[in-house]
């Protein structure tokens, strides 16, 4: 049985799994380099990638790669697993050799699933490790328009462990959507739209809340600004939002709203836009733009910020891995039920 699913699975293995093997040499060959090359430039480290034309292609490449890589495996692993058994009839020729269908799925989950964990664990492996020096400097402090820090949501979902829980997850949906339609086009179709759904949305909709961030109160001032959002033309503009920075390089902020001295979030008054440093003639440091934050403050206006500091990137890496590796299982756990209770 094991040899049979690995001669109908090892096609699209086989493609996969070249395309990861070719990057993680790649990222294999090249890593050592930019190591040195962190330990010699230290704090110019990431200026300096500036002048290295490989090492920013290969930095979005494997981005790319590993957010590719979960719904490719959903739709083409997957998918098919079951529905093109189903679709054309085959299943019943192994059922009829007494093979269980519990023991036909299993052996065809197990395949297709080790195989899923070894590629995308492979690549993110490299991956990972291959970005360990960028995302060092980037956490350290050293600026770039460019390189984003790990906790970011994009970087984020394309370092570690996550990457290979989406994998599952896709996996395991394609599994279930196949056994649920039988159709081989459109389970590929439905995985396909919904994994890409889930990797767009999980970032703002789940990962907040799988653990509790830091909630910090700062006034704003010349210095901590970060940016406005104005609304209005020329002289009717207002000022509909304020951006302050915090004390957590490398961390990924995720509100900053302005809130009143009894702490609830406040419309801003019009007479703030005086605070705003790149108005007609005037600086941040000037006396207006001063006594426009020293009002601020003075009436108990306040930037109510939540993020998550940069050290907690492991803790959150394992909590939204474990929890896509538990919605994988119960996905499982629907095709083992529905294949043994509504297939004949």
């Amino acid at each position: 049985m094991i040899w049979l699913t690995w001669r109908q699975f090892r096609v699209q293995f086989l493609v996969i799994a070249s395309v990861v093997l070719a990057a993680a040499v790649l990222y294999a060959a090249t890593g050592p380099g930019l190591a040195d090359d962190y330990q010699r430039f230290a704090d110019n480290f990431i200026k300096n990638l500036a002048f290295a034309r490989l090492n920013p292609v290969l930095y979005q490449v494997g981005l790319a790669l590993l957010y590719a890589v979960p719904p490719i495996i959903g739709a083409f692993w997957g998918a098919p697993l079951i529905a093109r058994e189903l679709e054309t009839g085959t299943h019943r020729l192994v059922w009829g050799q007494s093979i269980s269908r519990w023991r036909w799925l299993a052996t065809k989950v197990g395949v297709g699933g080790l195989g899923t964990i070894v590629v995308t664990g492979a690549l993110s492996l490299a991956v990972t490790w291959w970005s360990s020096p960028i995302d060092k400097a980037i956490n350290a402090g050293q600026e770039s328009n460019f390189y984003l820090p790990r906790m970011f949501p994009v970087t984020f979902s394309g370092r570690g462990l996550v990457p290979i829980g989406y994998a599952v997850f896709a996996f395991a949906l394609g599994v279930a959507i196949g056994l649920a339609v039988r159709r081989t086009l459109v389970a590929l179709a439905v995985t396909l739209a919904v994994v890409i759904l889930v990797q767009i949305l999980a970032p703002t909709l789940i990962r907040p809340h799988l653990m509790a961030p830091t909630d910090q109160n700062t006034v704003a001032t010349a210095d901590n600004l970060r940016g406005f959002m104005i609304s209005g033309p020329g002289p009717d503009a207002e000022i509909k939002q304020i951006e302050v920075g915090i004390n957590a390089v490398g961390g990924w902020k995720l509100t900053d709203e302005t809130v009143d001295k009894s702490g609830k979030v406040a419309t801003l008054p019009k007479w703030v836009i005086d605070c705003e440093p790149n108005g007609p003639n005037e600086r941040a440091t000037s006396p207006k733009a001063a006594a426009c934050f020293q009002r601020m403050a003075d009436e108990g206006y306040s930037q109510h910020v939540r993020y998550f500091t940069a050290d907690k990137f492991w803790a959150l890496q394992w909590r939204e891995f474990g929890l896509f590796l538990l919605l994988a299982f119960g996905l499982l756990g629907f095709t083992f039920w529905r294949i043994r209770r509504d297939l004949s």
